[in-house]
């Protein structure tokens, strides 16, 4: 089976899981059959599959990524060296090779539901696949409730090239950061790094938590999180490189002139 064939096969196993989607026709681009199984996984309730399911889903989504090309914290020079090293890297968080990635969850942290939306959450379930929804669904139903704002949890990666996700819910800012929204931005990166240590985890690459849509100031979340993470940092007995991992070219220049 080869490339395109697994994409059709695993959109038909989609189709057929869901009575609603009777009317859908599959498209004849290779483009819109990628839209069309991505807004298909982002909508699939977390549930397990069968086995043929996930080895065809696991062989796609790696060549996926593959194509997009991956980059190795090995690759990339840090902006401050010593007893620690900080790196900024500018791109696709589900293409790093490193020990975690974090992922700026929501309270249910089951990841985005809304077809082919850019946010990382919705990369991050849609790149590592169908086994995180689940993942994270089991770990939410067995601690009883949603997850706390400034927590973390921890997860594997499955088919992204990083080992684990940490998984964080960032405050969200309806007008002008509290002292307490700060505190919990703190706790998200704190709670990140924790886990990390407890999983003797060398390397984490940080998004720009609760930025974008969370409304944080770009500004005052960078200076939070350089300054949360360097003071960690200096007392960590495993972890010993961090990435800052930002997509736009404001947050760049932010971290670049926080670290630089």
């Amino acid at each position: 089976m080869n490339h395109s064939e697994k994409r059709l096969y695993l959109i038909n196993r989609l189709l057929d899981e869901n009575t609603q989607y009777n009317h859908l026709q599959i498209p004849d681009s290779e483009r819109e059959q990628t839209a069309l199984l991505r807004g298909l996984m982002n909508l699939r309730a977390p549930q397990s599959a069968d086995r043929e399911f996930i080895n065809i889903q696991n062989e796609y989504l790696q060549e996926e990524i593959r194509k997009k090309g991956i980059t190795d914290i090995d690759d990339l020079s840090p902006v401050r060296d010593g007893d620690y090293q900080i790196y900024i890297w500018q791109g696709d968080i589900t293409t790093l090779k490193c020990d975690a990635i974090v992922n700026a969850a929501n309270s249910g942290m089951t990841g985005c539901y809304m077809p082919n939306h850019t946010c990382i959450d919705n990369c991050i379930h849609t790149f590592s696949g169908i086994q995180l929804r689940l993942k994270c669904a089991e770990i939410i139903s067995a601690q009883g409730c949603e997850e706390p704002t400034g927590r973390a949890k921890i997860t594997p990666a499955y088919n992204l090239p990083c080992r684990y996700v940490l998984h964080t819910v960032g405050p969200i800012i309806s007008d002008r950061v509290t002292d307490e929204e700060e505190k919990l931005l703190t706790s998200c990166y704190r709670s990140c790094l924790d886990l990390a240590e407890k999983y003797q985890l060398e390397s984490v690459a940080f998004c720009c938590i609760s930025t974008g849509v969370f409304g944080y100031p770009n500004d005052q979340a960078a200076k939070t999180a350089v300054a949360t993470v360097s003071d960690y940092l200096n007392n960590s007995n495993y972890v010993k490189r961090v990435i800052f991992n930002v997509f736009k070219d404001i947050d760049k220049q932010l971290y670049t002139e926080l670290l630089g």
